[in-house]
């Protein structure tokens, strides 16, 4: 019996890893448990020309070269139809390996440097961090 199951068990794992080369989807990574995303989300006040936001946005997309501790970037625009978004156009996504290098980012310089930049410019701003604790 036990063969059996072994034998079943090393079929699904050759399926599922044929099924990978056909669809072309790369294997996903696990997180490290202790990964910290930190999430921002932006408002810009009437005022903020394209341009403008585009250069934000470019500053923003600057900062991983700058700060060692990002280990990841994501952004984009709210496209969600449910117009629960209060205003808020522009999603930001950082991840960090620990909460120790978020908390080394929040005070680097280019981070307050960025502040600066678009401070001036946002309407409203919102922070969430959050280490996942899905099962």
């Amino acid at each position: 019996m036990k063969h059996i199951f072994a034998i079943v068990a090393l079929a699904l794992l050759s399926i599922t890893t044929y099924a990978h080369t056909l669809t072309g989807d790369p294997p996903t990574k696990p997180m490290k448990t202790s990964s910290v995303q930190h999430i921002v989300l932006f408002k810009f006040k009437p005022d903020a020309t394209p341009e403008k936001v585009n250069e934000i946005v470019a500053a923003f997309e600057a900062l991983p070269s700058q700060i060692k501790e990002i280990k990841g970037f994501k952004w984009g625009t709210n496209n969600s139809p449910e117009k629960l978004d209060k205003g808020l156009t522009h999603a930001f996504i950082l991840t960090f390996d620990n909460e120790k290098d978020r908390d080394t980012y929040l005070p680097h310089p280019a981070h307050k440097k960025f502040g600066t930049i678009v401070g001036p410019w946002l309407a409203d701003v919102t922070v969430v961090d959050f280490t996942d604790q899905a099962k």
